[in-house]
């Protein structure tokens, strides 16, 4: 069967799939189904779509900046856990942030929360928590890549986690990986008046990773022929990433979000990074963290870490802190 039949066929139960979220937003908005609340600031960071808007680095970003603000900061994250029992984005945080912010790792995030708030956390930071309407919040931050921002329909025909029309729920909308989307915006406008801000992608650098037997020299990797894995929710936009960041692309593989690789993933991507003539290995910094089961034996390989620079973000702050004091004067 082909694409175009493949979608065909998915068409219907994407109906049903948007209509139940309709439905379930619907409910939480009526107070038919409860959201609980914490005991301090709530900012929520999310996506319409599955991954791949650079909502980790925004997380790490804001947290960074709350905990500089003199706030006891915490972030609330599902955490997906692979083979060895670990969560990938976590390890991300903790490597990041280090001890200047708590981490709440659970499905139920609510209960995380909670227990961060007796240890004196007042300031929260929600992971991925636009779907996650069980926990009230007072700042709902919606990330869009301009490269892919709809998803090419709602799952399971594409990647869209929620309609458009849920941006009505968005406070600030932060478009990812453009200075300017015009067009992007025009969308977003049929749905939300939030205020917009753009945020770009930038390579911190390019680091050795210690999963391969051939040494790589921590200056070696630029114009490089490069091969490039990752298990990460877009990774069509890492893979045009690696280009504009210097390196020649001679191929890449995908995986599944968070991916726990085994000794023979390692296999077949060398071989095949063989074969397209590769010089080396780039993945991610958040693939590193599911990496540990494998060992390269023929190519180095590296990762890049990454930050997200927000235009504007003195006045970020500012809109976030007036949009905070506006819904708690309204809930008084």
């Amino acid at each position: 069967m082909n694409s175009g039949g493949l979608r065909a066929l998915l068409l219907p139960l994407a109906w049903g799939y948007g209509a139940g979220m309709r439905l379930r937003a619907w409910l939480y908005r009526r107070g038919i189904f409860r959201a609980h609340r914490l005991d301090g600031m709530v900012i929520s960071v999310g996506n319409l779509t599955l991954g791949g808007t650079g909502k980790t680095p925004l997380v790490a970003w804001l947290a960074a900046g709350l905990a500089d603000a003199g706030n006891r900061v915490g972030v609330l994250m599902r955490g997906y856990r692979g083979q060895g029992g670990t969560s990938d984005e976590a390890e991300l945080l903790r490597a990041r942030l280090g001890d200047r912010v708590r981490l709440g790792i659970g499905a139920n995030r609510y209960r995380k929360g909670c227990e961060l708030a007796r240890s004196g956390v007042n300031c929260f930071v929600l992971d991925d928590g636009f779907q996650h309407l069980a926990l009230a919040r007072d700042v709902d931050i919606v990330l869009i890549d301009a490269l892919d921002p709809f998803g090419a329909g709602l799952l399971p025909v594409g990647r869209r986690r929620e309609p458009k029309a849920a941006l009505q729920r968005a406070d600030l909308v932060v478009i990812t990986r453009s200075a300017h989307a015009p067009a992007v915006e025009t969308v977003v406008r049929r749905f939300t008046e939030a205020p917009i801000f753009y945020a770009a992608t930038e390579l911190e650098k390019v680091v050795p990773a210690a999963n391969s037997a051939v040494e790589a020299g921590a200056a070696d990797w630029f114009g490089r022929r490069v091969f490039a894995f990752c298990g990460i929710g877009n990774p069509q936009a890492f893979f045009e990433d690696v280009q504009r960041w210097g390196m020649e692309l001679a191929g890449g593989m995908a995986f599944r979000d968070h991916h726990w690789y085994t000794p023979r993933d390692g296999l077949r991507i060398e071989q095949a990074a063989l074969a397209a003539g590769a010089e080396a290995l780039v993945t991610t910094e958040k693939d590193v963290y599911n990496l540990r089961a494998v060992y390269f034996v023929r190519l180095p390989v590296y990762f890049c870490r990454i930050a997200l620079r927000l235009a504007e973000a003195e006045k970020f702050w500012e809109v976030l802190e007036a949009i905070v004091e506006m819904k708690r004067s309204r809930s008084q």
